[in-house]
């Protein structure tokens, strides 16, 4: 198999992946950005907003929109550093506590249903392999890319 047949494997599979992931959201209301910056509150605990945006792949003017609209909607707070009062710490509020909790398990069961294809094994194994392409992608990109004229 070519790599760029590899390519659109890989392509075609991240997005009927994302589409099913995307619809594991239905009706809570939230866009996929929103969804990632409360779910990485969740599991993370507060943080500051200028370290959400790398974690959840936003950039830090996207990072400052979703943290403002969360915060309209009551789902998160934002408080000055008790270290560094230039430094926003974004937090959930009860309510977005509640929701993003109910959201994550809705997702969390639909992509074990999704998994279920895979055994145990190969579960590991592909997550090995996407690691593996991942970090050299990551470790190539940084390269000029030269062309014959």
């Amino acid at each position: 198999m070519t790599g760029v047949h590899l390519w659109l494997v890989f392509m075609k599979a991240f997005r009927a992946t994302a589409e099913y992931a995307t619809a594991s959201m239905g009706g809570s209301g939230l866009g996929d950005s929103d969804f990632r910056v409360l779910e990485v509150l969740l599991h993370k605990g507060p943080l500051p907003v200028n370290t959400i945006g790398p974690k959840v792949n936003l950039t830090p003017g996207s990072i400052s929109v979703a943290v403002e609209r969360l915060h309209a909607r009551g789902l998160v707070s934002r408080a000055d550093s008790e270290a560094d009062r230039r430094v926003r710490i974004v937090d959930l509020t009860p309510a977005g506590r509640a929701l993003i909790g109910k959201v994550f398990s809705a997702h969390e069961a639909a992509m074990e249903d999704l998994a279920q294809v895979l055994t145990e094994t190969e579960r590991e194994q592909l997550a090995e392999l996407l690691r593996k392409l991942g970090k050299h992608a990551a470790a190539v990109s940084g390269r000029e890319i030269r062309v014959k004229e």
